[in-house]
């Protein structure tokens, strides 16, 4: 998925980055950028926290996509190997945290996306005030600490809202044909035409390479598009539904129910 860069780093330039977050084992790195930098795939020691204020993100991992609406909040395991894109529009707020105690709890291992409360929200805006490495016998460690602690507790409900992705470049011109026209009713049969499948193949490889079929994957990438026209039009759901192709919002807002477990209205509320 093709989004706009905030600013793109070299490799030489992320690796030397993600070297000085991992230096110091025991600290809590901190970053108060208003505006994520974009890295190449990678991986750091470091869990990582990562609140999207403003905007929306993806966060590419081995095998999918995740999107990250603004207000929620991402927690990326120690070692993961992944990277993030932004819209321009996107704020973000981002901590990296020790990973001696990360086998206290199984969150910590499993990661996820959820929305913020108010009370890790304060707690990352009075975060604002460090900057760099924080080390145990510091005062500030405790605050951050804390913010650590907290999140196994208060992060219960994950948003499940995943795009398939894979490494095998042919299917890459076929998932964005499909990026580029997901407004459209596209079929299987106008998919293979335009990408120069026969639609028995193209269907394998969906199975293949994605592990769902066309029709699922037609499926998450409405949902995703539904949670970006949330977040940057005025549209209303109805608007939102016919516009991805639904016949009645009811169709639109069973279909995101399945998908998320929450209802349209609710979820836009969220992001509020």
């Amino acid at each position: 998925m093709l989004i706009h860069s905030s600013q793109n780093i070299d490799a030489v330039t992320a690796e030397n980055f993600f070297k000085e977050i991992d230096q110091y084992p025991e600290s809590v790195y901190v970053i108060n950028w208003k505006t994520e930098r974009n890295y190449p795939n990678h991986n750091h020691k470091k869990g990582q926290l990562i609140y999207i204020e403003g905007g929306i993100a993806y966060i590419h991992l081995t095998d999918k996509t995740l999107v990250i609406p603004a207000r929620h909040y991402v927690w990326i395991p120690g070692g993961m190997m992944h990277f993030v894109e932004m819209h321009k529009s996107a704020v973000t707020r981002t901590l990296y945290f020790y990973w001696h105690d990360d086998n206290s709890n199984p969150f910590y291992g499993k990661g996820g996306i959820y929305p913020i409360n108010n009370l890790l929200l304060q707690m990352l805006i009075y975060s604002e005030r460090w900057s760099g490495d924080v080390h145990p016998d510091e005062q500030a460690f405790h605050f951050l600490a804390g913010i650590k602690a907290i999140l196994p507790e208060i992060s219960k409900k994950a948003l499940p809202v995943a795009l398939p992705t894979t490494d095998i470049t042919r299917m890459h011109p076929v998932l964005d044909y499909m990026n580029e026209n997901a407004f459209e009713p596209l079929t299987l049969s106008s998919v293979s035409d335009k990408t120069g499948f026969s639609e028995r193949t193209l269907s394998r490889l969906f199975q293949s390479t994605l592990h769902t079929s066309f029709l699922q994957y037609f499926k998450l990438l409405k949902m995703v598009k539904a949670i970006e026209l949330m977040l940057q039009t005025d549209m209303s759901m109805s608007e939102i539904a016919y516009k991805l192709g639904y016949n009645s919002l009811s169709a639109f807002s069973a279909i995101f129910y399945q998908l998320t477990k929450i209802r349209p209205s609710e979820f836009a509320k969220q992001l509020r």
